[in-house]
């Protein structure tokens, strides 16, 4: 069972998802956010003791406004983990979290000792641009996130109907409101300077790409394979962009024992 609690960091109270028992595990979220239904955290709750915070603006959690860039995000970050009274715990990121924790392990690279990084953003390659996901309207997010993208549909509504008004609107306003927060790190390009650092990762890495992703594309993934020393790279089949959500089961296969 995933439960919800909220810790104090020196900013902003934190809405922490948790659950599991074992090996405690630290996880940043993509720009979806997490449930306490996500089938990743409770996959991996199977195998360790999660805690997942909620970026500021997300859930029912405050907003923000001195968390402008990435070092402010990242410096956050610490400060949860801190909070959370964890010592150099797996750091796990998706996505948008991904890209905060591989800055997170490159700016203090002694207190990352693992890293596992799902499909990360922060990278840019000129030869393969990444699609601009601010100017796309919600019904045609799908398909650039997701191989099955009717059932990847299904996953960011969580089976609610867009055509219903009921559901269409308070679901645009928490997409408008997070993506507020997105936005700060990822437009107009998600490029902040991290190839720069990636070598100074110290943290023994797996990174982990669906096969099918076309926010970033498999040549990303050799980016950062190539810029972080002690990374390996593990894909996943019939998986697009968060493979977390289509393949929750392989995702975590490819972590345990890590």
């Amino acid at each position: 069972m995933i439960k919800l609690r909220t810790i104090d960091t020196h900013q902003v109270p934190v809405q922490v998802f948790e659950g599991g028992e074992g090996e405690n595990v630290v996880v940043l979220h993509d720009a979806g956010g997490f449930t306490a239904e996500h089938p990743f955290l409770l996959a991996l709750a199977r195998h360790y003791r999660v805690h997942a915070p909620l970026l500021p603006g997300y859930g029912d959690s405050v907003e923000a406004p001195n968390i402008r860039d990435m070092l402010d995000v990242t410096l956050h970050s610490f400060d949860v983990i801190e909070a959370l009274g964890l010592n150099r715990p797996l750091l796990i990121g998706c996505s948008l979290g991904g890209m905060i924790a591989a800055e997170m392990a490159a700016i203090a690279p002694n207190d990352v000792e693992r890293l596992v990084l799902i499909d990360p953003a922060g990278l840019w390659l000129d030869a393969y641009p990444v699609p601009d996901v601010f100017v796309l309207l919600p019904h045609e997010v799908p398909a650039v996130l997701f191989h099955d993208v009717e059932k990847g549909a299904k996953i960011l509504t969580r089976g609610g109907d867009i055509d219903d008004p009921d559901f269409l609107i308070p679901y645009l306003i928490n997409y408008a409101r997070t993506f507020g927060m997105v936005g700060k790190f990822l437009f107009p390009i998600p490029d902040r300077g991290l190839k720069d650092r990636l070598y100074r990762i110290k943290a023994r890495t797996r990174l982990i790409w669906g096969a099918s992703d076309r926010m970033f594309p498999l040549p990303y993934a050799s980016a950062f394979k190539a810029g972080i020393r002690n990374a390996d790279l593990i894909v996943i089949p019939e998986a697009g962009h968060l493979p977390q959500l289509e393949q929750p089961a392989a995702t975590v296969r490819a972590i345990v024992g890590f």
